[in-house]
This record gives structure tokens, sequence and C-alpha cells, in this order.
């Protein structure tokens, strides 16, 4: 079962969830690709999302009835211990989550993990697009995403905020508009959605009318 599968499992299921769609979809997405990785020998998916697999089995159990027994066979999974810079994020974002639930507090662990990897933080967090991803900020971390009133990258913007917060300057330039390497915060961040992709690699003629469409 291919990412895309993975997604139409999960979203399509018939029984509602203890969330609303968008939630739902954003839940789907990483665990479609973390489903994918894992099945392609990168890591067990609890390591992929950052979940212990009690917290991941609870999470899907609550959010994805109908996917609850396939879930519940990572239960005694744990993870290993979490980097320096990862756990940083993930005390930023739950000390900063809108309303301190436990699913923000799931959501901040899965953001801290996803940004450990190499791609824009939208795509490996298996989104559609960064406009996603600021609306996920702005629902689950208000308090961070109104401080990002420019729009930086957000994973630029998270780790700034960690260097900020501790005292720490990052660059020389008086204003962002004057540096060098204002792209590399703030330019775009068009590119393939990390579904789209392995729908392609698995399949290239189905992966192009997916990305065409």
């Amino acid at each position: 079962m291919n990412a895309t599968d993975v997604y139409a499992w999960l979203s399509g299921g018939s029984q509602r969830g203890a969330c609303d769609g968008f939630d739902a979809h954003v839940l789907a997405s990483v665990l479609a690709i973390g489903i994918a990785e894992s099945a392609n020998g990168h890591s067990p998916v609890t390591e992929s999302v950052g979940l212990s697999g009690e917290a991941l089995a609870g999470l899907a159990a609550e959010v994805f009835p109908h996917a609850a027994a396939v879930f519940a066979r990572v239960r005694h999974e744990t993870l290993a211990a979490r980097p320096a810079d990862e756990d940083c994020l993930r005390e930023l974002l739950r000390r900063h989550s809108t309303e301190g639930s436990g699913f923000q507090s799931c959501l901040a662990d899965v953001v801290a993990r996803r940004c450990m990897r190499p791609n824009h933080l939208w795509q490996d967090l298996g989104l559609r697009s960064r406009r996603e991803l600021s609306w996920l900020m702005a629902r689950h971390f208000e308090p961070l995403a109104s401080r990002n009133g420019k729009d930086m990258k957000w994973k630029k913007f998270l780790y700034r905020t960690i260097c900020r917060d501790d005292g720490y300057r990052l660059c020389a330039a008086p204003i962002c508009s004057e540096c060098d390497d204002f792209e590399a915060c703030f330019g775009e961040e068009n590119g393939e959605s990390l579904i789209a992709r392995v729908h392609r690699d698995a399949d290239p003629v189905a992966g192009a009318a997916m990305a065409a469409g």
C-alpha cells in the first residue's frame, strides 16, 4: 500500500473521529508519509512521526476509529532518545500550543520530528502546500504563528525563535531586507507534495497525471 492509498484509507473511513476534516487531513498526510518511509526500510512508523507506539495508537484510534486495530499493533513500540535540537523544537511547540490539548501535544512532537527531514516542512508533513502548514500553525500554535508576521519559512522561523529565546543572534544583518540570505529565509516554497512524489515514483504514469491535476 503506497502513501496515496494509505491517505485514502485513513481519510475515507466511514466512522467519524474526534477532530474536524482539516485536522484529519493533516494527520492522514503525515501518517501516509511515515508509513511509506517505514515500508521503504527507513525506520519504524513511530520513529518517522516522532510518537511512541502508545501515543500513536491512541491518536489513531481517536481520529481514525476504523484504523484503530491496525495501529494497535505498534502500541508497545518505544522511541529512541530525541536529538537535542528536536527536543528544543518539541518543547517550543508544546509551550506555544493554542489550547494545550493532548492532540496539540502530539502534533508538536510530530512537527518537531518532521523538521529533522531535509525538505520543506510542509512537504515532510505530507501536506499539499505551504499554505496548509500556515493554517496548521495558526490553528494549533497561534502564539508562534502570530510572531511570524513577515511570513518567514516555518522551519527557519522555529529555529530562529529558539535561538532568540536563548539569547543568541543568528545573523549580522540589521534588517532582513538587507541580508544576502533573504531568499533562504523568505523565498517561495514551491514543489511537489511528497505523497504525489511517492506515488509518481511507484507509478510514473499515474504520478504524472496526479501532479498535473
